[in-house]
This record gives structure tokens, sequence and C-alpha cells, in this order.
């Protein structure tokens, strides 16, 4: 089951900011008066609202503007992000949006060539995805035995080393990690050379659309597969991990707390 948590936050902090208002503009003044003749305690209901309220106000506001905490739970931007890997998302970078509605309200910079962002799934809203933008609006893109071509100009990669990796559903697997120069944005892709790809050839981005993928270039569902993003759905940029958690061996990957996301 898919939990909307911003829209929880959203109906508990409205419900909790009516209760906390109703009480200091009818319930609190009535209490005072009839204190002067008996003790009257506050109802739990609202000494809870008005204890929770501020913070969930507080908690609302931050993730709706600021910064979105979000975890990574595949593989597909791996070795970039770690599945366990938590993440910071930049709210403001594209352009203030109104909670739950998703409607621009202050417009600012748009995604850039690199950038990973967090965004709705377009086959199903419910689902937050994140990827590398790699196509922008206009871009012709290309996928020929996985090398990637922009505006008919081939994406440059450099052999670093093979690697054993493991995907989501535990597989192992080696790989070619390779350094990917994406137009000045350099960053590690993984290659699994034993695995056959789908060639895409000049395949336009339309405006208003991104063209994402993951850096595990053979295990991850991306624009290749479902699609162009479209720029309403994107949430924003992903920043920083602010943690990190090895499932295997159930503790904290100390080096990359407070590691940048490039």
């Amino acid at each position: 089951m898919n939990f909307n948590f911003e829209l929880i936050l959203f109906y508990a902090t409205l419900i909790t900011g009516l209760i906390s208002l109703l009480d200091v503009l009818f319930l609190a003044p009535r209490r005072k008066a009839k204190s002067k003749k008996t003790s009257v305690k506050m109802p739990v209901v609202i000494d809870y609202s008005r204890s929770f309220f501020p913070v969930l106000l507080i908690v609302f506001l931050f993730r709706s503007f600021v910064y979105e905490p979000f975890r990574i739970p595949s593989s597909s931007l791996e070795p970039t992000l770690l599945m366990g890997d938590f993440i910071l998302v930049n709210k403001y970078d594209y352009g203030l949006r109104i909670p739950v509605l998703h409607k621009q309200l202050l417009p600012n910079g748009k995604p850039n060539r690199g950038d990973i962002v967090v965004f709705r799934w377009p086959p199903d809203e419910r689902f937050d995805f994140i990827k590398r933008v790699i196509g922008l609006p206009g871009d012709h893109v290309s996928y020929i035995n996985k090398n990637l071509f922009i505006n008919g100009k081939k994406i440059p990669q450099s052999f670093l080393k093979k690697i054993d990796v493991r995907d989501e559903a535990g597989n192992q697997w080696e790989a070619r990690e390779n350094n990917e120069d994406l137009t000045g944005v350099n960053h590690e892709i993984y290659i699994d050379m034993g695995k056959s790809g789908t060639d895409y050839k000049d395949v336009i981005v339309p405006e208003g659309m991104y063209f994402v993928m993951g850096d595990n270039r053979d295990n991850s569902a991306d624009s290749r597969y479902w699609g162009f993003v479209p720029e309403k759905n994107i949430v924003g940029r992903a920043v920083m991990v602010w943690m990190s958690w090895n499932t295997d061996e159930f503790g904290l990957r100390w080096s990359r707390i407070g590691k940048m996301i490039r």
C-alpha cells in the first residue's frame, strides 16, 4: 500500500490547527469563565492539538518549500546513490509549488542536464521515482550499444574497474564501472556487458518534458521504457545524503553521511 505522507501531514496540520483556533476563540474563554467557579480541565483532544499543531506546521512548511527527505529503495542509481541512502531533496531550486495541489506558485530555475531529480512517476503519480536528467526539452537523445548520444554527440565514457554488484532482489552480477562526462557533469555509471540492451535512436524530447535515466544503466526502469517526465511532475533536486543504512550488514555507512550528490 502506498501512503501519501504529504496528504496525511496536511490533514493532520489542518485538523489540529482548526481545533487550536476554535479553542483560542471560543472554548478557552468559556473554560476561563467557568474556572472562576470550579476547576475545569482542558480536554485531551484540545491539549494534544495545541501541543502538536506548531510542530506539524513547521514540518509541513519545511518539507513543502525547503527540503524533503526521501529514501532510496532500489539500485537504479548506483554507484551514485545506494539502496538505503536517505537523501535531502531541494524543493525551491525549480520553483515553489502549492503543497498537495503541486501547482507552481513562484517560478525559479529549471532542471539542468546531469541533475538527479525526484519526480512523481508519470504512469502512476502516487509513486515517487528518482533518476538523472539526461535530455532537456528539444534535445535529440540516442542510446546505442550502451553509449549515450545527445544532439548527435557521443557522451564520453572511460573505464574505471570491474566490480561485483547486487540488485534489490539479491541477484549478483559483474559490472563495468565507467566514468561518464555528461556535458561537463562527471559521474560514475554501471554497465552490464553480459546483458543485451535496447537501442533508442534519435528520440526528441518534447517541450515541457525531460528524458531521465538511472546511472545503473542495465538495471533501471526509466525514460527508455515508460517515456518522458513532465516538468510539472518534478518534486525537486537531490542534494545530499543525510544518512545511509546498509541492510546487508545491518549498520550505518558512516562514510556516506553528509555526502553531496552530483
